[in-house]
């Protein structure tokens, strides 16, 4: 497999091209934005930088990996020739069945079709197209570039020959492969996301404050980011779409959002992505002060 597909050219998307491209695949970044993609690809050049700077890239190697990327704004020229497509749009439902939708009548009959979806539903997605068995989930971490896991997903229809190719093929990335099965979440998000969730309801209730929380479980529990600095990371609007996809699909109300998340998400606070969320962002600063609402 050579020819790879990337669907997405946000942050997730940019990323998984990346890391395909470092690896010496041939890949298609599609984005219907052509500003997107210019954006994408100089994320991509400064993120290959700091490995230059760091020693674990030479810089012909990441021009190497640049020149291996082409950036298409036609999905049907982006995929003629794919031999796995990973889409990484927006975690929205409609927008992914949509996709796949399109990608099962222009992509090869051959062609891996695989979702880096954090939550939705592997079988659902699957569900839409001709070849369900060869749909899979492929859910990368952010930043894709530097973390090792890679979430893979088997739909109820997916065959265990794409699944182990999918393996094989997060390796040769250097990754590390963990094969879950198709319930609300996965692992990743089913364990995580209640957790934060608890995090903005001790929030929400007055037990602590927002560095308090973090504090307690990056030095109790070794966590290398707090919660409530995390979700602000995840972006806290994803954080509660995943919510409420758990919600829907246990029928748990363990799981329903805290008040708190939803009204910041209705106000714009979404985190990182929008400069406050529990903290402040600024621009070109890598420190971040919590929010004076919380204070």
């Amino acid at each position: 497999m050579k020819q790879i597909s990337v669907i997405g050219a946000g942050t997730m998307g940019n990323g998984i091209a990346h890391v395909f491209a470092q690896a010496g695949f041939s890949v298609n970044l599609v984005d219907v934005h052509y500003s997107q993609l210019e954006k994408a690809i100089a994320t991509i050049g400064k993120n290959m930088d700091r490995q230059v700077a760091k020693g674990t890239l030479t810089e012909e190697q990441k021009q190497t990996a640049l020149k291996n990327i082409t950036i298409k704004t036609d999905l049907i020229e982006g995929i003629q020739n794919a031999e796995l497509v990973v889409e990484a749009a927006t975690e929205n439902v409609n927008l992914k069945l949509d996709i796949f939708q399109q990608l099962d009548k222009y992509a090869p009959q051959g062609c891996i079709l695989a979702t880096n979806t954090s939550s939705i539903s592997i079988t659902k997605i699957a569900a839409v197209t001709n070849r369900p068995q060869r749909v899979i989930g492929m859910h990368f971490m952010n930043p894709v570039p530097v973390m090792k896991l890679v979430e893979i997903i088997n739909g109820y229809a997916t065959i265990k020959e794409v699944t182990a190719t999918i393996v094989e093929l997060s390796k040769q990335l250097g990754k590390i492969p963990c094969v879950v099965n198709d319930y609300p979440g996965f692992i990743a998000n089913r364990i995580l996301m209640p957790m934060i969730n608890e995090a903005i309801y001790s929030l929400y209730e007055g037990v602590a404050g927002v560095e308090e929380i973090d504090t307690v479980m990056k030095l109790g529990m070794a966590h290398p980011m707090g919660p409530l600095q995390l979700a602000d990371f995840i972006g806290l609007d994803v954080c509660l779409a995943i919510l409420r996809v758990l919600q829907d699909g246990f029928g748990n109300p363990k799981y329903a959002p805290c008040p708190l998340l939803v009204n910041m998400v209705t106000a714009g606070k979404l985190g990182v992505k929008s400069g406050e969320g529990f903290y402040v962002y600024t621009a070109g600063s890598k420190e971040a002060k919590v929010s004076e609402r919380f204070l």
